[in-house]
């Protein structure tokens, strides 16, 4: 459950994070323009997580099985 509850918590950071990009972090010193963090790359971390929150909560039950088929 520890795997589970760190991953729920840096999830709910990234929701953070997204919320603040949209609110308008960039800035502009002289002629240059600044941006903290990149949109993309948080929210593709955030369907990571989500995936992964979805797959720790089911109990690892969607995971892939090799079976050989034997003739008796």
């Amino acid at each position: 459950m520890e795997r589970l509850e760190r991953a729920r918590k840096r999830l709910e950071l990234y929701y953070k994070a997204e919320e603040a990009i949209l609110g308008g972090q960039e800035y502009t010193i002289g002629s240059r323009r600044l941006r903290r963090a990149d949109l993309g790359t948080v929210q593709s971390m955030i369907k990571s997580l989500e995936n992964e929150v979805k797959s720790l909560e089911s109990g690892g039950k969607n995971r892939a099985v090799r079976a050989i088929p034997l003739d008796i």
